[in-house]
């Protein structure tokens, strides 16, 4: 099943949309409270909306309830949680920027921080209202780079922080003498040796059916080699060798390599995919860091795999990763903004921030936080932080990257699509796609 966005086109609908009002249950509040006073806003109600982070919405639930309950006791604010798949979470913020009719608090993906702030339906966190949470300075400088471009108020904080690695399955390396592989041409080369479809063995897995992970590789993978989907004035650019040996290069890891199961054009979230991970019979797995937590819920110890950064290709440059996570907002007006504000800090705080990272598996953006996670696993303990100092690039900051991501992810995922029917994807097929993806930019 295919995954449905809204129109490309709808971003630049919302820049001159107003956003209607949200969920309110008390009378206007003024934006922030007196440093002393913990129950200024008693009584208030506050609808969340969360990614999910977790193994399962359920699994999200189990989490965040309980601190919820907390947040209650402490400030006498109620919180309505709500968790949103990811695969609903663009299309969904967008229609309530729209309609108005949304939550007063909610988490979105950092690589669509730009996109929102341009539709003007979210808070800016300007100098009060960053001095409230506890300043710009408390948080690292790399995941302070997905709030937005520098300059103007952001109107997204880091919430979680998550990096890409390469997830390979150390019994089957070790079964077959292998090292995990440090280019690409080592990748493939591996992955092929590991592929085994007559004993339903695969040397790689990837949800292939899915447009956010589709554009997020094509986006590391141009990186590797050079190159952006965007230009130096953030202006697309889809068309160049850059973008189409990207695309390339992923889709053949099943057309031509033929090391990926067709079946996984099927897999429009990463839940199947990290499902067949966790089976033992794939031998890598491209994912962000709170697979972990996910490979755990369906009964993988992280000491049965390891990881590595996403290798590149011979010569390439050294980009493993974008600067992902998720960030926190706030519907500009909201009738409780200064409990909102009041909940962005509690979220943020150095305490919440170690306890729901270390439950996430992902990594604390809030300085002086310990990854603590991945402490009783010293090799992932290592790598995740490596990964984001010598492997990271932040995403493009420009406020179209949402709609990169329908065309560009959705058009991988078409092609994908093509190759799991019987149908050769050639070069020429993927310039085609990216021309159309880049005329549906406007």
């Amino acid at each position: 099943m295919k995954i449905r966005f809204l129109a490309a086109g709808t971003a630049a609908v919302l820049l001159a949309t107003t956003l209607g009002a949200c969920t309110s249950s008390a009378p206007q509040q003024s934006g922030s409270a007196p440093a002393d006073a913990s129950k200024a806003f008693a009584g208030t109600t506050l609808k969340y909306w969360a990614t999910n982070q977790g193994s399962t919405l359920d699994n999200d639930k189990e989490i965040l309830q309980p601190e919820l309950a907390k947040f209650e006791a402490k400030t006498g604010i109620k919180v309505n949680l709500e968790v949103i798949p990811w695969s609903n979470m663009t299309n969904n913020t967008l229609q309530a920027a729209v309609s108005g009719q949304g939550p007063d608090v909610l988490n979105i993906g950092n690589t669509n921080a730009t996109t929102f702030k341009a539709t003007g339906a979210f808070l800016e966190f300007g100098d009060a209202e960053l001095a409230q949470l506890g300043g710009k300075d408390k948080w690292v400088d790399s995941a302070w780079l997905t709030a937005g471009p520098s300059g103007t108020p952001p109107t997204s904080v880091p919430l979680y922080s998550q990096v890409y690695g390469l997830f390979y399955n150390k019994a089957l390396f070790a079964n077959a003498g292998l090292q995990p592989p440090s280019t690409w041409e080592e990748l493939v080369a591996t992955a092929k040796k590991l592929t085994d479809p007559s004993k339903g063995t695969w040397g790689i897995v990837a949800p292939a059916g899915t447009v956010n992970v589709s554009m997020h590789i094509q986006y590391i993978f141009a990186a590797q080699n050079g190159g952006s989907p965007f230009g130096a004035d953030g202006t697309p650019n889809f068309v160049t060798p850059e973008n189409i040996s990207a695309v390339t290069r992923y889709i053949d890891l099943m057309s031509v390599d033929k090391v990926m199961n067709p079946a996984d054009a099927q897999y429009t979230d990463g839940t199947k995919a990290t499902i067949d991970f966790a089976g033992g019979k794939i031998g890598m797995y491209m994912a962000q860091t709170g697979n972990v937590n996910a490979l755990t819920q369906q009964g993988m110890d992280p000491s049965k795999y390891g990881v590595v950064p996403v290798p590149s290709p011979a010569g390439g440059k050294p980009v493993g990763t974008f600067i992902a996570g998720t960030n926190m907002s706030i519907f500009k007006n909201t009738q409780h903004k200064g409990a909102a504000l009041e909940f962005v800090k509690f979220m943020t705080s150095p305490e919440e921030q170690e306890l729901l990272n270390k439950a996430f598996n992902t990594i604390p953006p809030v300085k002086g936080v310990p990854t603590s996670a991945f402490a009783k696993y010293p090799e992932l303990m290592a790598v995740w932080p490596q990964i984001l100092d010598k492997n990271a690039v932040p995403m493009a900051l420009v406020p179209t990257v949402s709609a990169y991501q329908t065309n560009v992810g959705g058009g991988i995922v078409g092609l994908f699509g093509k190759v799991a029917t019987g149908s050769a994807v050639s070069e020429n097929d993927v310039k085609a796609m990216l021309q159309a993806a880049q005329q549906k930019m406007g």
